[in-house]
């Protein structure tokens, strides 16, 4: 697939194009990445029926694919494998509801199937269609899939559709899928060498041998805080609540269930470690005595004394050392920035991660977040993003305070 002449190679690309309207603002994304990367297009059958091969094949100077089977096809090659090995990434730009659930149950039968069955680098899907297909439980569990096994996946824009509809399912300009891009091939082991533990997900505190006290965390902040940070080269411990997560790969994870297992967890680690993200919900309070047997229920009312359990945060705040990095998280229904920055300084923060419960998009349970980042002396408030742009961020930040703490 060849490299271009000069003292560095250009990052190597291959654009998939599946079939839908959308196919016409991949000739400008084409354009604008043929400037900066070494592009190879694949068109499916009907992305050809949208957009003329020849198209590409300018803007690239390079044969646009299609068929894995043609007069032109060096059958001295594994067309598919061959693609496979020398991408650096793959962009699925428009990505139909059908090239998706073909990503999703592993159907390989034409050319950019089989290539995105094959790649091992890195593949970002962009989404785009009508509303009501991208929002069918089909779809939805298609991308969520993907999502599962590591593949990037943009979110689509809502606005005016080519079938006169108004909602989601346009695909993102070109210069937001490029700096998605430029972000994923510049991904770097920014963190290789560093040690970092991270908390995520809720504890849950006995009642009985049936019930317990818990909250509504489903640890996904925490975990994609501690994929990322494997990605950038970390040697991450995950300290984890009981959640319905997948393992991120290349991190070790500690399960644990009561606050005070995380606790100990906690300080059997932070000594050794560089950094601490405590983006876990951890249960203030839990039983002062837990019964032996199931409670049965006799009397209208049921009273259950709490005790407060040790404030996790403070204690790594306490025995930080001087080199460390301590990073928490507060989740606030009102009074967000007074009661996060009191916190803060309470607990002898770095940094602290501020959502409030109310705000849309930063809810428990779903895929974004929207946060404000305080220090001691100063605030950025984010827009919503998803949680792994915010983990992207927010490691970024922690590492600007590790190297300046470690001049």
């Amino acid at each position: 697939m060849g490299q271009i002449g000069g003292t560095m190679a250009k990052k190597h690309i291959v654009l998939v194009i599946s079939g839908g309207i959308a196919c016409f603002k991949a000739c400008q994304l084409c354009s604008d990445l043929s400037k900066k990367y070494e592009v190879q297009v694949i068109l499916t059958k009907h992305a050809a029926e949208f957009v003329s091969p020849v198209t590409f094949a300018t803007l690239t100077k390079r044969p646009c694919l299609i068929d894995m089977f043609s007069a032109e096809t060096d059958y001295t090659k594994v067309i598919h494998i061959e693609l496979a090995k020398w991408a650096d990434l793959v962009v699925v730009a428009p990505a139909t509801a059908n090239i998706l659930a073909k990503m999703a149950n592993g159907i390989a039968d034409d050319l950019a199937s089989t290539t995105l069955l094959a790649a091992r680098s890195k593949i970002l899907v962009c989404p785009a269609m009508n509303s009501f297909m991208l929002d069918n439980l089909a779809t939805q569990a298609n991308i969520a899939t993907l999502c599962k096994r590591g593949i990037e996946v943009m979110q689509a824009e809502t606005g005016f559709l080519a079938c006169g509809d108004i909602g989601r399912g346009k695909l993102p300009v070109p210069s937001e899928i490029e700096a998605k891009i430029a972000n994923l091939l510049l991904e770097s082991q920014t963190l290789k060498g560093l040690k970092i533990i991270v908390t995520a997900g809720p504890t849950v505190e006995a009642i009985d041998p049936v019930r317990y006290i818990t909250n509504h965390s489903s640890g996904k902040m925490g975990y994609a805080i501690a994929k990322v940070a494997a990605i950038k080269g970390a040697d991450v411990t995950l300290i984890s609540g009981p959640v319905n997560l997948e393992t991120p790969v290349n991190v070790n994870v500690v399960q644990v269930k009561t606050a005070l297992d995380m606790l100990e967890a906690v300080k059997a680690n932070w000594s050794d470690h560089d950094m601490l993200i405590m983006a876990a919900a951890v249960a203030d309070y839990r039983l002062n005595k837990v019964a032996n047997q199931k409670i049965k229920k006799s009397e209208a009312s049921l009273q259950l004394e709490l005790v407060k359990n040790p404030d996790i945060l403070q204690w790594a705040g306490e025995h930080k050392q001087a080199k460390q990095v301590l990073c928490g998280f507060a989740m606030e229904t009102e009074h967000l920035l007074e009661n996060a920055k009191n916190k803060l300084l309470a607990k002898n923060c770095d940094l602290l991660v501020a959502n409030d419960l109310t705000t849309k998009g930063a809810g428990f349970a779903g895929d974004t977040n929207v946060a404000t980042l305080l220090w001691p002396d100063k605030q950025e408030s984010l827009a919503l993003m998803s949680k792994t742009d915010l983990a992207s961020k927010l490691l970024s930040v922690c590492h600007e305070l590790y190297q300046t703490k470690n001049k």
